[in-house]
Protein backbone atom coordinates (compact mmCIF):
# COMPACT_ATOMS: atom_id res chain seq x y z
CA UNK A 1 0.00 0.00 0.00
CA UNK A 2 1.85 3.17 -1.18
CA UNK A 3 2.04 5.55 1.46
CA UNK A 4 2.52 9.26 1.67
CA UNK A 5 6.29 10.72 1.77
CA UNK A 6 6.85 13.77 3.81
CA UNK A 7 8.85 15.82 2.72
CA UNK A 8 10.50 17.12 5.76
CA UNK A 9 14.48 16.78 4.99
CA UNK A 10 17.18 15.01 7.27
CA UNK A 11 18.70 17.47 9.74
CA UNK A 12 22.02 16.44 11.74
CA UNK A 13 20.84 17.70 15.01
CA UNK A 14 19.23 14.78 17.15
CA UNK A 15 16.26 16.99 18.20
CA UNK A 16 15.48 18.48 15.09
CA UNK A 17 15.89 14.85 13.35
CA UNK A 18 12.97 13.54 15.59
CA UNK A 19 10.39 14.92 13.54
CA UNK A 20 11.83 13.17 10.44
CA UNK A 21 12.73 9.97 12.42
CA UNK A 22 8.42 10.16 13.46
CA UNK A 23 7.50 10.76 9.80
CA UNK A 24 9.51 8.05 8.32
CA UNK A 25 9.05 5.49 10.97
CA UNK A 26 6.15 3.35 10.05
CA UNK A 27 7.53 3.58 5.75
CA UNK A 28 10.90 2.28 7.22
CA UNK A 29 9.81 -0.51 9.17
CA UNK A 30 7.37 -1.96 6.76
CA UNK A 31 10.13 -1.72 4.02
CA UNK A 32 12.42 -3.72 6.72
CA UNK A 33 9.64 -6.18 8.00
CA UNK A 34 8.80 -6.96 4.03
CA UNK A 35 12.56 -8.22 3.89
CA UNK A 36 12.73 -9.93 7.58
CA UNK A 37 10.96 -12.48 9.29
CA UNK A 38 12.62 -11.73 12.66
CA UNK A 39 11.60 -9.45 15.24
CA UNK A 40 14.26 -8.11 16.79
CA UNK A 41 16.24 -8.22 14.07
CA UNK A 42 13.76 -5.79 12.18
CA UNK A 43 14.03 -3.68 15.30
CA UNK A 44 17.72 -3.57 14.87
CA UNK A 45 17.75 -2.48 11.39
CA UNK A 46 15.59 0.07 11.60
CA UNK A 47 17.43 1.19 14.15
CA UNK A 48 20.82 0.98 12.01
CA UNK A 49 18.81 3.13 8.47
CA UNK A 50 18.08 6.06 11.47
CA UNK A 51 21.10 5.96 13.07
CA UNK A 52 23.14 5.91 9.09
CA UNK A 53 20.57 8.69 8.22
CA UNK A 54 21.29 10.99 11.30
CA UNK A 55 24.60 10.52 10.68
CA UNK A 56 24.97 11.35 7.24
CA UNK A 57 21.93 13.93 7.49
CA UNK A 58 24.56 16.69 6.53
CA UNK A 59 25.19 14.85 3.42
CA UNK A 60 21.52 15.50 2.31
CA UNK A 61 21.42 17.42 -1.08
CA UNK A 62 17.67 17.97 -1.70
CA UNK A 63 18.88 18.56 -5.32
CA UNK A 64 19.64 14.91 -5.53
CA UNK A 65 16.37 13.78 -4.46
CA UNK A 66 13.52 13.49 -1.91
CA UNK A 67 14.16 12.95 1.64
CA UNK A 68 12.25 9.47 1.23
CA UNK A 69 14.27 8.51 -1.69
CA UNK A 70 17.49 9.02 0.39
CA UNK A 71 16.39 7.40 3.05
CA UNK A 72 14.90 4.45 0.95
CA UNK A 73 19.12 4.64 -0.13
CA UNK A 74 20.01 4.58 2.80
CA UNK A 75 17.71 1.67 4.28
CA UNK A 76 18.94 -0.40 1.26
CA UNK A 77 22.69 -0.07 1.85
CA UNK A 78 21.94 -1.06 5.60
CA UNK A 79 20.04 -4.30 4.88
CA UNK A 80 22.22 -5.36 1.49
CA UNK A 81 25.56 -5.04 4.12
CA UNK A 82 23.66 -7.38 6.54
CA UNK A 83 22.45 -10.19 4.56
CA UNK A 84 25.83 -9.85 2.59
CA UNK A 85 27.11 -10.77 5.85
CA UNK A 86 29.70 -8.09 6.19
CA UNK A 87 32.52 -8.59 8.55
CA UNK A 88 31.61 -4.74 9.83
CA UNK A 89 27.97 -5.68 10.09
CA UNK A 90 28.21 -8.74 11.92
CA UNK A 91 30.38 -7.41 14.47
CA UNK A 92 27.94 -4.58 14.93
CA UNK A 93 25.26 -6.83 15.44
CA UNK A 94 27.11 -9.19 17.92
CA UNK A 95 28.19 -5.83 19.65
CA UNK A 96 24.52 -4.81 20.18
CA UNK A 97 23.05 -8.28 20.83
CA UNK A 98 21.66 -8.84 23.92
CA UNK A 99 22.12 -5.24 24.97
CA UNK A 100 18.87 -4.10 23.62
CA UNK A 101 15.99 -4.92 25.10
CA UNK A 102 12.36 -4.85 23.73
CA UNK A 103 9.26 -4.38 26.54
CA UNK A 104 5.76 -6.88 25.53
CA UNK A 105 4.55 -4.43 24.37
CA UNK A 106 6.75 -3.61 21.39
CA UNK A 107 7.79 -6.86 20.50
CA UNK A 108 4.00 -7.52 19.89
CA UNK A 109 3.82 -4.78 17.85
CA UNK A 110 6.45 -5.70 15.38
CA UNK A 111 5.23 -9.03 15.88
CA UNK A 112 1.88 -7.71 14.08
CA UNK A 113 3.61 -5.99 11.59
CA UNK A 114 5.46 -8.85 10.41
CA UNK A 115 2.30 -10.96 10.37
CA UNK A 116 0.80 -8.49 8.93
CA UNK A 117 3.23 -8.22 5.99
CA UNK A 118 4.16 -12.19 5.51
CA UNK A 119 1.64 -11.97 2.76
CA UNK A 120 4.39 -9.28 0.90
CA UNK A 121 7.30 -11.81 1.50
CA UNK A 122 5.16 -14.59 0.27
CA UNK A 123 4.88 -12.91 -2.80
CA UNK A 124 8.48 -12.12 -2.81
CA UNK A 125 9.42 -15.81 -3.04
CA UNK A 126 6.85 -15.97 -5.98
CA UNK A 127 8.92 -13.42 -8.24
CA UNK A 128 12.32 -14.56 -6.88
CA UNK A 129 13.07 -15.56 -10.17
CA UNK A 130 13.67 -12.38 -11.48
CA UNK A 131 16.69 -10.44 -12.10
CA UNK A 132 17.89 -8.38 -8.38
CA UNK A 133 17.59 -4.90 -10.48
CA UNK A 134 14.43 -5.89 -11.32
CA UNK A 135 13.20 -6.76 -8.13
CA UNK A 136 14.82 -3.75 -6.61
CA UNK A 137 12.87 -1.33 -8.65
CA UNK A 138 9.80 -3.39 -8.39
CA UNK A 139 10.06 -3.36 -4.65
CA UNK A 140 10.57 0.48 -4.31
CA UNK A 141 7.74 1.21 -6.29
CA UNK A 142 5.02 -1.99 -5.93
CA UNK A 143 5.51 -2.30 -1.90
CA UNK A 144 7.58 0.83 -0.38
CA UNK A 145 5.10 2.73 -2.92
CA UNK A 146 7.87 5.16 -4.22
CA UNK A 147 7.62 6.84 -7.09
CA UNK A 148 9.30 5.31 -10.41
CA UNK A 149 11.88 8.26 -10.12
CA UNK A 150 12.00 8.15 -6.34
CA UNK A 151 13.35 4.51 -6.97
CA UNK A 152 15.40 5.14 -9.20
CA UNK A 153 17.00 8.07 -7.22
CA UNK A 154 17.34 5.44 -4.02
CA UNK A 155 18.91 2.61 -6.42
CA UNK A 156 21.31 5.21 -8.07
CA UNK A 157 20.29 4.94 -11.34
CA UNK A 158 18.39 6.75 -14.31
CA UNK A 159 14.67 7.61 -14.38
CA UNK A 160 14.56 5.57 -17.87
CA UNK A 161 16.69 2.93 -16.66
CA UNK A 162 14.27 2.27 -13.79
CA UNK A 163 11.11 2.72 -15.73
CA UNK A 164 12.48 0.16 -18.49
CA UNK A 165 13.56 -2.02 -15.43
CA UNK A 166 9.91 -2.24 -13.98
CA UNK A 167 8.26 -2.85 -17.47
CA UNK A 168 10.34 -5.49 -17.77
CA UNK A 169 9.46 -6.98 -14.13
CA UNK A 170 5.92 -6.49 -14.74
CA UNK A 171 5.79 -8.54 -18.01
CA UNK A 172 7.79 -11.23 -16.18
CA UNK A 173 5.26 -11.44 -13.55
CA UNK A 174 2.12 -11.56 -15.90
CA UNK A 175 3.70 -14.96 -17.00
CA UNK A 176 3.64 -16.43 -13.87
CA UNK A 177 1.17 -19.17 -13.43
CA UNK A 178 -1.91 -17.16 -11.04
CA UNK A 179 -1.25 -18.09 -7.57
CA UNK A 180 -4.61 -18.48 -5.17
CA UNK A 181 -5.57 -15.42 -3.76
CA UNK A 182 -5.21 -11.53 -5.28
CA UNK A 183 -1.88 -11.06 -4.22
CA UNK A 184 0.32 -11.19 -7.95
CA UNK A 185 -2.91 -9.08 -9.62
CA UNK A 186 -2.61 -6.69 -6.62
CA UNK A 187 1.18 -6.37 -6.74
CA UNK A 188 0.62 -5.83 -10.77
CA UNK A 189 -1.71 -2.82 -10.54
CA UNK A 190 -0.60 -0.81 -7.31
CA UNK A 191 3.19 -1.11 -9.82
CA UNK A 192 1.06 0.38 -12.59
Amino acid sequence: MPTEHPAVPPVPDPAGFAEFYRQNFAAVLGFVTRRTDSVHLAADLTADVFLTALEQADGYDARRGTPAAWLYGIARNVLAAHFRGSARERHAVSRIAGHRMLDEQDAAVIEARIDADRAARQLAGRHAALSEPLRAVLDLVALDGLTVREAAQALGIGAATARMRLHRARKALRGVPPQTGPSLNTLLEVAS
